[in-house]
């Protein structure tokens, strides 16, 4: 009878532990099965969200300050990071701003590389280039930059070299096109623009140069100054 209740108890025991054992296994496999899953995410978001908090606290130090006087400590405290963090991401203060143009610049450059589809008219794609321009560049800090690269550039050629390389010669290339593609469709009739595609674009320098300095006193519609301009390579809209 004793040794009857000693093996059912044992037997018990032996079943407990089981159980124990099942539930930790099953509990380090969903935690390490978790941590594969998610940790690795976790870290990358964390990473990039750090990326864009520094990005955006160098746009901001650099349009208050100019390249020469922004301090990586000052951009590191404005981003809620330690500085060291920045170093992580980029090697210096060169390459934050260089990245700066990279991301706030370059893609809005870049779609003036592609050519209108068939029978697609190079005007309405300039006026609606001009319209994003303005309200993408001109009226935000992004103009900034711009007006950092014409106050600052002869001081840091490094930095008018790379805005040259990555926005100015860009955005020439995709405007000549452009303006080659109109003057086949006939809708250009000077083809001498296409040796000088800087007038197309010198209205857009005017607005940001313009809104930076004297947009307080004398704010410019520069939408409208576009299209003006636009007429006088185009020829005047007739009303419909």
């Amino acid at each position: 009878m004793k040794a009857a209740k000693t093996k059912r108890r044992n037997a018990a025991t032996a079943n407990s532990a089981k159980g124990r054992s099942a539930t930790s296994t099953v509990g380090a496999t969903t935690s390490s099965q978790t941590g594969r899953a998610a940790n690795p995410p976790n870290r990358a978001a964390r990473a990039a969200q750090r990326r864009a908090a520094i990005i955006a606290a160098g746009l901001d130090e650099f349009t208050a300050r100019g390249f020469a006087a922004t301090r990586l400590d000052d951009v590191a405290k404005r981003a809620g990071v330690a500085k060291g963090t920045i170093y992580l991401h980029f090697k210096d203060k060169e390459a934050l701003f260089q990245e700066l143009v990279r991301t706030a610049l370059v893609p809005l450059i870049g779609n003036l590389m592609t050519v209108p589809a068939a029978g697609g008219s190079v005007r309405e794609i300039l006026e609606r280039f001009a319209e994003t321009f303005v309200r993408d560049v001109a009226e935000t800090k992004r103009g900034d930059i711009v007006r950092l690269i014409m106050a600052e550039g002869t001081r840091f050629p490094s930095l008018a070299d790379f805005y040259f390389r990555e926005v100015v010669s860009r955005g020439l290339a995709g405007m000549r096109k452009l303006i080659e593609y109109g003057i086949e469709r006939g809708e250009i009739r000077n083809a001498r623009l296409a040796d000088f595609p800087q007038i197309v674009i010198a209205p857009a320098m005017v607005a940001v140069m313009w809104q930076g300095l004297f947009g307080r006193h004398a704010p410019l519609d520069a939408v409208a100054m576009l299209k003006v301009h636009l007429d006088l390579i185009f020829g005047e809209r007739r009303a419909s």
